[in-house]
């Protein structure tokens, strides 16, 4: 794995993690209702539901990854002139996330707004899957709320979408995944414990800005190639 591909798939599992505090502002209601759902009384059967209903949401990231990744990868080749700049993207959006994450920014409610039409096509075969019984339930439901509009999960996509492989995008997608299972499986079993650390203000602005580091050594590689230097020196 290569620094850049390093940095992002870092990148996004940092924000995954310490953004979950905004993801269950979304994602939240859905794990809670999986929970209050959830008609077994087995703590171990809940815990395997919630395992597989996780599982299903981060295949569904990897598979949007993998798809973004290849559309830019497709491009770049079309247009090589590309390859430069959307080196250079890659850094600029990789520390956009980390102020976002610092800063509580919502700088892709554009999108966000873009994206809920879709969801409104996909929310009633979610529905359909609740209240979740069986294990096919629980991983269907989470490949599905993986489409949820999200502007932190839309930030991951930008990222991944500038990775140069498709398989790149669909490491980086499943990092970011990882970074909000945590948080994801506990609120799923009813705890709010770790949401209430992610949420601390130190603890979102020392994350922000270790990945706007990450990003900073992102932009610096193609500058540095750029400038006839060797962008790995600085490692």
């Amino acid at each position: 794995m290569g620094d850049p591909l390093l940095a992002a798939v870092s990148a996004a599992l940092v924000a995954g993690f310490f953004g979950s505090a905004h993801c269950l502002g979304m994602c939240g209601g859905i794990a809670g209702l999986f929970a209050v759902k959830l008609e077994v009384a087995s703590l171990t059967r809940r815990l395997h539901l919630a395992i597989l209903y996780n599982i299903g949401r981060i295949l569904g990231y990897a598979l949007l990854g993998f798809l973004v990744a290849g559309i830019g990868r497709t491009l770049a080749g079309v247009i090589p002139a590309l390859t430069g700049p959307v080196r250079l993207a890659s850094g600029l959006l990789i520390i956009l996330v980390g102020l976002q994450l610092a800063f509580a920014w919502r700088p892709l409610e554009i999108l966000e707004r873009g994206g809920a039409r879709i969801w409104q096509q996909i929310a009633p075969s979610a529905r359909g899957l609740l209240p979740v019984t069986n294990a096919p339930k629980a991983l269907a439901l989470g490949v599905l709320w993986g489409f949820l509009p999200c502007g932190l999960v839309y930030s991951a996509l930008l990222i991944a979408a500038t990775s140069g492989e498709a398989l790149n995008g669909a490491y980086v997608m499943t990092a970011f995944g990882l970074g909000t299972l945590p948080a994801m499986l506990l609120t799923g079993l009813g705890s709010a414990q770790l949401q209430a650390f992610m949420a601390k203000t130190w603890a979102r602005r020392g994350a922000g800005l270790l990945v706007v580091v990450m990003g900073l050594i992102t932009l610096w590689m193609p500058v540095a190639g750029l400038l006839g230097g060797d962008p790995h020196a600085h490692h």
